[in-house]
């Protein structure tokens, strides 16, 4: 569904909630002006703060009004599809070549890295402190089976970037994710929700979750949780920017989504990346990612705007 049929499917429910006077057209309706740019993302770099402060920045050096949304990675996705964004800032490497692979993606690029963590009570538990993260999911699903009290585990539950590095742990674990552990007992609790939501929860349920290092460290003041599992090869988390491919979402804002992309993977913005979450929590929330890093294992990606990719009906113009 393009830009233009969304607008035709909300319309009356514009009508409505306009003469209820519950908010404004702007508020609800995409927009084909040339001058917007909007893009869906990751719940992680809008609950660090992150993304605020680059669309902060690129509307102040750029007439674009940046527009963004904050949902999880397959939702992010999913309103990209629908011509309800103009690029996606995501992290998901299965989904997003999924994505790419259906057509509505392109131009993509990786710009940054941070890692998951397992993290949960100071008490511990289930003793998985120290553990790898296969070894750890393996022993919270035998604690949380034979009732251990106080053994819980929270997941996004959302089809997020994080749900689906959860899911692929669980699987690395041996474990099935629909068949052994979704809803397998009380002790296997879904939010729904994005990543400081969900820690929010876990440090009321008092139990272990996934999270992503940045939202962690950016909740860390108001949480009593700890990172207990931290290391692995399976943790590690890259982020990426996709343009909406317009030969197959027609009426997105191409050109301003690849400049975006250009200017996020510049060095100049990947240095304020790497120095950001420095001052106020001691370290990086995220790592920049460079060439020729980014092009090797485990990474598998591209940072540069060399062969970014043009359109299909405007390289035949």
């Amino acid at each position: 569904m393009t830009r233009r049929h969304s607008i035709l499917c909300v319309g009356a429910l514009v009508m409505v909630l306009l003469a209820a006077g519950i908010v404004s057209v702007s508020a609800i309706l995409p927009t084909e002006d040339e001058n917007v740019l909007i893009i869906a993302t990751t719940t992680s770099l809008e609950d660090t703060g992150l993304l605020a402060e680059l669309e902060m920045q690129y509307e102040n050096i750029t007439d674009i009004d940046v527009r963004v949304t904050a949902q999880g990675t397959g939702q992010a996705l999913e309103t990209a599809s629908r011509g309800d964004a103009d690029m996606v800032m995501v992290h998901s490497p299965p989904l997003e070549e999924q994505f790419i692979a259906d057509g509505y993606g392109t131009n993509a690029r990786c710009f940054a890295y941070n890692y998951f963590e397992i993290v949960g009570p100071a008490d511990d538990p289930a003793g998985i402190e120290g553990m790898s993260p296969e070894e750890a999911l393996a022993t919270i699903y035998n604690e949380g089976q034979a009732g251990t009290e106080g053994v819980a585990f929270a997941s996004r539950g959302d089809n997020s970037g994080t749900h689906n590095a959860e899911i692929t742990l669980w699987e690395a674990a041996g474990y099935n994710y629909t068949e052994d552990v979704r809803d397998v007992g009380p002790w296997y609790l879904e939010t729904g929700s994005g990543m400081g939501e969900t820690l929010t929860f876990a440090n009321e349920q008092n139990a272990y979750t996934l999270t992503d290092k940045g939202t962690f460290l950016a909740f860390q003041a108001n949480l009593d949780l700890v990172p207990l599992v931290t290391e692995g090869d399976v943790l590690l988390n890259r982020y990426s920017a996709i343009a909406v491919n317009p030969d197959t979402v027609p009426g997105v804002n191409f050109e301003e989504a690849n400049a975006f992309i250009e200017w996020l993977i510049s060095d100049d913005t990947k240095e304020f990346i790497g120095n950001f979450g420095v001052e106020q929590y001691g370290e990086a929330l995220f790592t920049p990612l460079y060439p020729p890093e980014c092009s090797e294992a485990p990474f598998n990606c591209t940072c540069t705007s060399e062969g970014a990719a043009t359109p299909a009906n405007e390289s035949a113009m």
